[in-house]
């Protein structure tokens, strides 16, 4: 009796090809392309990767390795997977650099800086604080990735950083070279002073200071390919909101605003602000719009009623949405597990939903990219 055909060993060139399905989790491109698979050796059915990491503390290394195995035990005649990893000699970061720059150089790294960068960069703004700005970008920008589409957001409240707790995302961003790699929850990317300090230190900052983080929030962070990028704007018209607006000329604004008249009054201010800085308004959002007792009740109007509608009447904008008053929604926020993402069946998920529809269809991607999914 003659032995069964064995499988043929697999190439080299067969596992370089597979491994191109393999992405830096960080980086989002193919370890194929960024070079960081050195040599890759067949020997009996025993496939050994040498790969090398950008830094040698990268956090994510076991996802790579991991995905390294997975992907090359897939094929046909692999007995075994082993990977060894190195790291990028200062020359092998530099190029990795430049690839990932291509030919734009460092301006790259934020490519939305180019007034024809097809990514859209919306502010949400709200004249003063406690009007729920930083729940609405967090949810909005849950929302647009839930539609499929690429998100940043930019944390620029610096001195009342909360976005890192509300979308449950911590870490210590990753450097290469000065370049700084946004940390990533749920498909966003995101960026944040509460990734540099502690979360109860007090940021005590002047004007010249609070631009330059912000100048390297947006240009020495490689935000890589995105179609939204939301910033959090600190409440009122102060530095942060000037200097975005001198940095990023071509930005949008929403304005979040709740329903009580003394509240859109004062919405007014970032308006006239955005104005003089020749920043569009692209809509209104208003937040803790009417409360709900019991499913099918009759709405409360704890804070008043119409000022959204007003506002958006005075500046001849869109009403974006309406977003009701639910414990769902802080609690999200104190959980790092926002509504859309934890409930995205409640009334509020729905609304958030329904509100980044509008902002799309307001503010929609420069270039002709589909939705994702």
């Amino acid at each position: 009796m003659g032995l069964g055909k064995q499988p043929a060993e697999v190439t080299r060139e067969e596992i370089l090809e597979a491994l191109k399905d393999v992405r830096d989790p960080e980086l989002h491109r193919s370890i194929v392309e960024l070079d960081m698979v050195k040599d890759v050796t067949v020997a009996n059915g025993v496939v050994t990767v040498h790969a090398v990491l950008t830094i040698g503390g990268c956090p994510l290394r076991e996802t790579i390795v991991e995905a390294i195995r997975n992907r090359v035990a897939a094929l046909g005649g692999v007995r075994q997977v082993e990977v060894k990893l190195g790291v990028m000699t200062p020359e092998e970061r530099q190029a990795l650099i430049q690839k990932l720059h291509g030919d734009h150089g460092p301006q790259a790294r934020a490519a939305f800086l180019n007034p024809d960068s097809p990514t859209q960069v919306i502010a949400v703004a709200s004249g003063k604080g406690g009007v729920g700005k930083s729940t609405v970008t967090v949810n909005l920008a849950l929302a647009l990735a839930r539609m499929g589409y690429r998100v940043g957001v930019l944390d620029a409240d610096v001195y009342g950083f909360s976005i890192p707790r509300m979308l449950g995302v911590q870490g210590t961003p990753t450097v290469i070279d000065q370049m700084v790699i946004p940390l990533e929850k749920d498909g966003i990317r995101v960026i944040s002073m509460g990734f540099m300090v502690d979360e109860k230190e007090a940021v005590i900052w002047r004007g010249p200071l609070l631009h330059k983080a912000l100048t390297t929030f947006i240009s020495e962070v490689h935000w890589g390919e995105l179609d939204y990028l939301l910033i959090d704007l600190p409440p009122g018209t102060g530095d942060v909101s000037i200097s975005i607006a001198q940095i990023l000329p071509s930005a949008s604004m929403v304005i979040v605003t709740t329903p009580q008249i003394a509240a859109t009054s004062v919405a007014q201010r970032a308006a006239r602000m955005a104005e003089k800085v020749n920043m569009a308004v692209v809509g209104i959002i208003e937040n803790m719009s009417y409360y709900l007792p019991t499913p099918g009740s009759e709405p409360v109007y704890i804070f008043g009623q119409g000022g959204g509608s007003q506002l958006s009447q005075m500046l001849k904008v869109p009403l974006l949405g309406q977003i009701p008053l639910d414990p769902l929604i802080r609690e999200g926020g104190d959980q790092g597990k926002p509504v859309v993402s934890a409930h995205p069946g409640s009334l509020a998920a729905q609304a958030f939903m329904e509100a980044a529809k509008r902002l799309v269809a307001q503010v929609p991607v420069r270039a002709q990219v589909a939705p994702r999914g």
